[in-house]
């Protein structure tokens, strides 16, 4: 029995174990234009394969990260990838950010506008299209464009034919600045370093990020898009927003914490294969910040992970001892209503019990010499068993004192029949 229990706590730790340590497998869903936000996607699944992390990803993509942010709204995936500016992010939260975008706003090469003011009444060729509409209304809003000027929603492969083309005066974009997209907006213009087009700042940056906080205030570095004079020819003002990982608000939050760790573990390793997962880094976990960090995912950040012992161990001391409470109780009410006794007297009792009627019974001097005998072997079997440690062994004292009363009966039996062969030969 013991072996038996035994087996059956270790296969019960087992099986906990294993599934404790199952990995778990999430849908996420991931959407681009060019498909590069999915590729980085793929990157990190793979990773978290290779490296046995506690998360699996199941990929599943869709034709822009707008499409992807309505998946995730409506409970399709447990997971995206999604723009901050971009949907409903209301049940959203952060587990990182994995890239960062950039709002350029490019003119032709020599264009004489150097303002956003000097764009009402002109065409703007909106790349990506309602992708960037939430951009634009902030845009519109600030510089009084509506009403004055013409927004034309562009995809990237018309963006270059419509600037050559003169259809839109200016392009507004929200891209990565990695070498692939910076080489994007170069060639815009069609033509090398020398016609390199022209960005318009947006000087106003600070006041539409107070407005919105799905955007930032952010300067586009010096000569980011190369050529002689550089290009800018100095620091550039304008927004940014963030590509982030996030998880419904009621994910698990040791899963969340499990999958924000592997994400930070692997970042080295992502960067290096895939320059627009450089940005990947910790959000905001203000609570107040745009999208709140998920609770799993600040256990990791603010390093108040705890380890296997630390949230189960209490429960793996207190187990054994409640255990072995209860089933002191058991064994106790058991005993107390008598549960599992036999009714029926106990052979060695019965015995006792039987061999006074057969002694005053005996007729003949065999039949006591017999019944001396049965007691005899029966006195032998209780002193073997009490000297083995046997709790059903009778009682020492009980059998000395029936042995006295036995060799008693078997005296005055015997005396009796003396005289009644004696009166019967007279």
């Amino acid at each position: 029995m013991v072996a038996g229990a035994t087996c059956l706590v270790l296969g019960a730790v087992l099986f906990a174990y294993r599934l404790y340590t199952k990995p778990t497998t999430l849908s996420v869903g991931v959407g681009s234009i060019d498909g590069e936000i999915a590729k980085g996607a793929s990157l990190i699944a793979n990773r978290f394969v290779k490296s046995n992390a506690p998360v699996r990803l199941n990929i599943v993509k869709f034709g822009n990260v707008q499409d992807a942010t309505k998946a995730f709204a409506a409970g399709k995936v447990d997971l995206a990838v999604v723009r901050a500016d971009v949907g409903d992010l209301s049940d959203a939260r952060a587990i990182a950010v994995i890239a960062e975008a950039t709002v350029m706003i490019v003119a032709a090469p020599g264009s004489p506008i150097t303002g956003i003011e000097q764009l009402k009444g002109r065409s703007i060729g909106v790349v990506g299209g309602e992708i960037n509409h939430r951009l634009v209304k902030a845009l519109s809003r600030e510089y009084g464009l509506d009403g004055h000027t013409t927004f034309k929603d562009l995809s990237p492969p018309d963006a270059q034919r419509a600037m050559k083309a003169g259809d839109v005066d200016v392009l507004v974009m929200v891209v990565p600045l990695t070498k692939r997209y910076l080489d994007y907006v170069r060639n815009l213009s069609g033509g090398g370093s020398s016609r390199s087009p022209t960005l318009v700042p947006i000087d106003s940056a600070g006041a539409i990020a107070d407005a919105e906080g799905a955007f930032e205030s952010f300067a586009i570095p010096k000569g980011t898009l190369r050529g002689s004079p550089p290009n800018p020819d100095d620091d550039l003002t304008t927004l940014k927003t963030g590509f982030y990982l996030v998880a419904h608000a009621k994910l698990d939050a040791d899963v969340a914490t499990g999958l924000t760790q592997s994400l930070m573990n692997a970042r080295e390793s992502l960067v290096a294969e895939h320059s627009v997962l450089s940005g990947i880094a910790e959000p905001d976990t203000d609570p107040d910040a745009n999208i709140p960090v998920h609770a799993g995912a600040a256990v990791y950040y603010n390093d108040a992970q705890q380890s296997f012992m630390d949230k189960y161990g209490d429960a793996i001391y207190l187990t054994p001892i409640v255990f072995g409470l209860l089933a002191s109780v058991f064994a106790a009410a058991w005993k107390f209503l008598g549960l599992g006794r036999s009714n029926a007297p106990d052979p060695v009792w019965r015995v006792l019990y039987e061999l006074p009627r057969r002694i005053r019974g005996a007729t003949s001097e065999a039949e006591l010499i017999n019944i001396e005998q049965e007691f005899d072997e029966l006195l032998g079997d209780e002193i073997s068993k009490s000297s083995l440690g046997d709790d059903s062994a009778a009682d020492a004292a009980t059998l000395t004192s029936a042995a006295q009363r036995l060799d008693n009966l078997i005296h005055y039996r015997r005396t009796m029949m003396a005289q009644e062969r004696s009166r019967a030969s007279h």
